[in-house]
């Protein structure tokens, strides 16, 4: 026993090696990407975490919610970056997959809540996910229990928005597509203004319409039950006529009161702190403790949340993890509450629509996603991160983006630190916007900032920056000959210049040492060697130079083709 708690140990101490971490980046206010690299005795493991502000915080700015593909628990399925697309005029966002799916049609296997409304009902087996009215990440298994009552007894309600099952009853509302499904000797009631479908509520509508053999529409604002088998169609049928009355209560228990939005997922990888070893949860050994790609949700202490994940099936790159290993990782982010969602190949994680993970068969479609939404305004990256007067680089094309109507002031802060207002509290309804800006009059780091006050009172600020600097210009593609590589570029100023050769995907093959230059037309070589004298393969590389002068440092960068002689 103790050889084994030792063995177990050395196993711990292995995957609790330092993670090698990239710098920081912003995705949106508050919300920033950090990619780590853990090296293991399995090979190196890629992570990538998105972390962002508690959801409900700064007046409700931010929100967790799953959001199904196409707004339905069936029909087609979509990328995770096309979901973030069709979200894109109501929120910006940030996330990851979902919930793992089920049958044929690829249903949620788990629960799902939406702005309130139970979309689908839990798995009992497996970890739910849910965020409560305080933005606290609560992980359960959470049980569902129904019932129905029209003009006789209070009877059982089995579930919602899924397959009927022989014997029971199926409450399906606008979530689940537009028609229930065709069941052969099904009972349907139709039910009109049907109140939305809370949690642990009294729900009461009349019956608009009464049908068999299903496949009845599901009208808009309403709802349909559906019982499958003799008795229960016989009951429905008898105590369900067109212009009863019928009520329904939805009951999880946990009640999980003030839980507005949840989905599926598990198992279970962080509870108070420490990582989960066995959850006991409805999984199969192999999906647990087989190294995958892996994805997963949790908060940290300060209210936090954090979305990993982990891509896989890449030796050399990334090997995966196992769910244990998804909990130590989470873990030593700070996460105290944490669950694993939805593993294997469409493990995804995406911004506003692009990718930010390397999936080993590229993005998957998928059933739901889990997103970070942030409802304030969005200033864009700039797209020239460097002015300098070259072609290209004279204008900065600015843009912000609102998802309510607002109250715009937008300006631009050069090196000086004085403000130079482009907009000055205008009122903006939702969309795009790129106002014209060319008076660049200071060299050195500026500041787009962007504030908004919505209709709802709600402030928000994005920032983002470029520089101008004319020191590097007219950098031009590398003239190679006889295995060299020379690099030309202008100075307009003194400055210390840097050459650094990378591959295409940003890996640095060779640094050449910072070299003091005067004013003028200049050049540094690669002499085509890598740091310790071996020629480097021929290919494509690219020449990045780094130019400091007493206006700051800037950097250019261009492709060329290098011949290995």
């Amino acid at each position: 026993m103790l050889r084994r708690a030792a063995w177990i140990c050395l196993l711990c101490a292995a995957f609790a090696a330092p993670a090698h971490a990239q710098p920081v980046e912003q995705l949106l206010p508050g919300v920033t990407l950090a990619r780590g690299v853990q090296f293991t005795p399995h090979g190196p493991v890629a992570f990538d975490v998105i972390t962002a502000p508690r959801p409900g915080s700064d007046g409700g700015l931010y929100q967790l919610a799953p959001v199904l593909a196409h707004g339905t628990i069936t029909g087609p399925l979509e990328r995770v970056t096309q979901i973030e697309k069709d979200v894109s005029a109501s929120a910006t966002v940030a996330g990851i997959n979902g919930d793992y799916t089920s049958g044929t049609d690829r249903h949620p296997a788990g629960i799902v809540v939406a702005g309130g409304a139970l979309e689908h009902t839990p798995s009992a087996g497996r970890s739910s996910i849910g965020v409560d009215a305080t933005g606290t990440l609560q992980v359960a298994r959470v049980r569902f229990f129904g019932t129905w009552q029209g003009t006789g007894q209070r009877r059982p309600l089995d579930g919602v928005n899924q397959q009927p099952a022989p014997g029971a009853v199926t409450l399906f509302t606008p979530a689940y597509g537009a028609k229930v499904p065709v069941v052969a000797g099904s009972a349907e009631a139709v039910l009109q203004a049907f109140p939305q479908a809370a949690p642990n509520a009294f729900l009461t509508a009349a019956v608009a319409a009464v049908g068999t053999g299903g496949g009845q529409p599901i009208p808009a604002g309403g709802a349909v039950l559906m019982a499958d088998g003799t008795a229960a169609a016989q009951a429905l049928q008898a105590e369900a006529p067109a212009g009863a009355t019928v009520t329904t209560r939805l009951i999880l228990q946990p009640p999980w009161t003030g839980v507005a939005t949840a989905l599926g997922g598990g198992p279970v990888v962080v509870r108070g702190g420490k990582p989960v070893f066995s959850s006991f949860e409805d999984f199969t050994s192999v999906q647990v403790a087989e190294r995958s790609p892996r994805a997963g949700v949790g908060q940290l202490a300060d209210g936090r949340i954090v979305l990993v994940v982990v891509d896989g099936d890449q030796p050399g790159y990334s090997s995966g993890m196992t769910a244990f290993e998804l909990g130590q990782t989470m873990a030593r982010l700070g996460a105290v509450t944490a669950s694993a969602v939805e593993s294997g190949p469409d493990v995804t994680a995406a911004f506003d629509g692009q990718m930010l993970n390397r999936p080993a068969s590229g993005p998957q479609p998928v059933r739901e996603a889990l997103l970070v939404e942030y409802f304030g305004v969005y200033a864009a990256p700039p797209p020239v991160p460097l002015l300098n007067g070259d072609p290209g680089r004279t204008v900065e094309p600015l843009s912000y983006k609102l998802v309510r109507p607002s109250t715009v002031t937008a300006q631009l802060i050069g090196p000086d630190g004085k403000p130079r207002v482009v907009q000055n509290a205008v009122q903006e309804q939702p969309g795009s916007y790129a106002p014209a800006f060319t008076s660049y009059d200071v060299e050195g780091t500026w500041k787009w900032d962007v504030q908004a006050t919505d209709d709802l009172g709600r402030k928000s600020e994005s920032v983002q920056t470029f520089r101008y600097d004319t020191t590097l210009r007219a950098l031009t593609a590398p003239r190679v000959a006889h295995g060299s590589a020379a690099i030309a570029f202008t100075l307009s100023r003194p400055g210390s210049v840097v050459l650094r050769v990378e591959t295409q995907s940003g890996v640095v093959v060779r640094t050449l040492p910072p070299a003091a230059l005067q004013p003028g037309r200049q050049s540094l070589v690669w002499d085509g060697t890598l740091p310790h004298g071996t020629r480097a393969y021929g290919g494509t590389y690219v020449a990045h130079v780094f130019a400091t002068s007493a206006v700051g440092t800037s950097d250019l960068a261009v492709p060329f083709a290098f011949r290995r002689t």
